[in-house]
């Protein structure tokens, strides 16, 4: 069994007799108009359905918590105004001051705008799903909520899709037109790599973004080299990472021997699921993985998001945000 996690150590994995549906583009008719973006209409009809169905979540769900949670980073300046008592002194605009001849103080407000960094998985191990939904579905989704989320709120959001290399930026703007790009992008993006290098991904992010910035990292963590690269990149931005799995990965199911191929790797290995020791080491073994990943992330002070393409998003991100409510109302 040994030989069986290591091949399926933090991957996908697909096993010979489990058939797994994925909703893709219909195939494009030889000739088929493409709009002025480069893409075929069945590939916007998607977009925009999309971002009607995140839009009503946003609306509904995710706004005031997202709001909340996510604040400015600084200070604007709004005007002066006339020194009233308990008014901090250190605040007084000597300069109008001593030009009015009677004290007045400068007043601030928080700024609001914000940069949301979406750094999106698109590695091989996110091509599988035996539930409801792929990972790469579940992502695709996730990322449409937190840019619809942003631009709500007239934030600032950019993508960045990595396999083992950066497959694709876009820096961050505002817009619904912008947000519509990324979704657009996310969905139809055709990855070079089939490996992760999440840290090679990091390390690109921290060195382009020189304000701070709220980071969600969306991969099922397919890659052991991490904690470094997610802690310098913690000391400067708001970390998150949603982290997303498929049940199979977590508890191996009886389906008699069967063969095991590494979507990144190519790399086959067969496997008699039938044997419960066989089934309970593989358990064993994804449950300490991810314990050990979690503990990682709390070393970090950064927060999780786990989630199963069984199940929705929706409840996950819910918990987040309020949790995160929570402790902010704390401090």
């Amino acid at each position: 069994m040994a030989e069986a996690r290591k091949a399926t150590k933090g991957r996908a994995f697909t096993p010979v007799g489990v058939r797994t549906v994925r909703a893709t583009p219909a195939p494009e008719r030889p000739g088929a108009a493409k709009s002025a973006l480069g893409v075929s209409p069945e590939v916007l009809r998607q977009v925009k359905l999309i971002e009607l169905r995140t839009r009503r979540l946003v609306n509904s769900l995710f706004s005031g918590e997202y709001r909340s949670i996510f604040k400015g980073q600084g200070m604007e300046f709004a005007e002066v105004r006339e020194y009233q008592p308990g008014d901090e002194v250190r605040s007084i605009d000597w300069n109008v001051t001593a030009r009015m001849r009677r004290p007045f103080v400068k007043r601030y407000i928080e700024e609001r705008e914000l940069t949301l960094m979406l750094v999106v998985d698109v590695s091989g191990s996110e091509q599988f799903g035996t539930q409801r939904r792929f990972k790469s579905e579940m992502a695709t989704e996730l990322a449409a909520v937190l840019t619809m989320s942003a631009v709500r709120n007239n934030d600032r959001v950019g993508a960045l899709l990595f396999t083992d290399r950066v497959e694709h930026f876009v820096p961050p703007r505002k817009g619904r037109r912008h947000a519509l790009r990324i979704l657009r992008d996310v969905l139809v993006h055709q990855p070079v790599g089939r490996g992760t290098d999440i840290g090679g991904a990091l390390n690109f992010l921290r060195q382009l973004l020189r304000q701070h910035a709220i980071i969600f990292l969306i991969s099922d963590l397919a890659d052991a080299a991490v904690e470094r690269p997610l802690k310098l990149l913690a000391q400067r931005h708001d970390v998150v990472v949603a982290r997303l799995d498929d049940p199979s990965e977590l508890s191996l199911p009886d389906m008699g021997l069967a063969r095991f191929v590494d979507p990144e790797s190519g790399e086959t290995i067969d496997v008699d699921t039938s044997d419960p020791k066989v089934r309970k080491a593989f358990e064993a073994s994804a449950s300490a993985e991810r314990a050990e990943t979690r503990q990682m992330l709390r070393r970090l002070a950064i927060d999780e998001i786990p989630m199963t393409t069984r199940d929705s998003y929706i409840e996950p991100l819910l918990r987040f945000f309020r949790a995160r409510e929570r402790r902010a109302a704390r401090t």
